[in-house]
This record gives structure tokens, sequence and C-alpha cells, in this order.
């Protein structure tokens, strides 16, 4: 004989067998080694995310200050230089005397 019509009437029953058969499912996937590898392999990415973004703060701290402290002060001494020499070039102009070709080095 074979088993193929002893089955359980479909009826009130049925939605029994399909949450067993769901629950199954779901604990097999969830009990399985690619799962498991899954779970580890995206909490490892997580870690390594954390400290990437972590150092990289630090980095971007370090360079904006260090900007802050020795480039800024190179950029307004040299503005300030290029404005005394164009008020030196305005002066001498207006004073008759010609301006010289190339600025001296």
């Amino acid at each position: 004989m074979s088993s193929f019509g002893q089955g359980k009437k479909r009826g009130s029953g049925a939605n029994n067998d399909d949450v067993g058969i769901m629950a199954r499912l779901s604990r097999a996937v969830s009990n399985s080694p690619i799962t498991d590898a899954t779970k580890r392999a995206a909490n490892d990415a997580a870690y390594v995310s954390k400290k990437l973004l972590k150092s990289t703060g630090k980095a971007a701290w370090f360079a904006g200050t260090t900007f802050l402290i020795l480039v800024v002060p190179l950029i307004i001494e040299m503005d300030r230089e290029q404005q005394f020499n164009e008020l030196e070039l305005q002066q001498r102009s207006l004073l008759g005397s010609s301006p010289p070709l190339s600025p001296p080095k």
C-alpha cells in the first residue's frame, strides 16, 4: 500500500500543519551553517566599519586642526603680503615712477 492517500483531511487541522511547516522551515533556516556564517560575516563587517569610521573621524579631526593651526595663518600672511605689494605698486604709479616688470626675488 502506498501512503499517498493517507494524508490528513483538509479542514481545521490544515492551518496547524502550515504553521508547523513554517515553524520547521524557519527553524531549519535559522539553524543552518550558512546562516551562522552570514551572521558572523555581518557582525565582522559591522565591527570593521565601526572601527574604520572611528579612525576616519580621528584622522579628520587631526587634519582639520592641523590645517587651522598651520595653514590658515600662512594664507592670511600671504594675503597681507600681496595687498602690501599692490599698495606699493599703486603708490609708485601715483608718484610717477615706472613699476618694475618682474617682482624682485
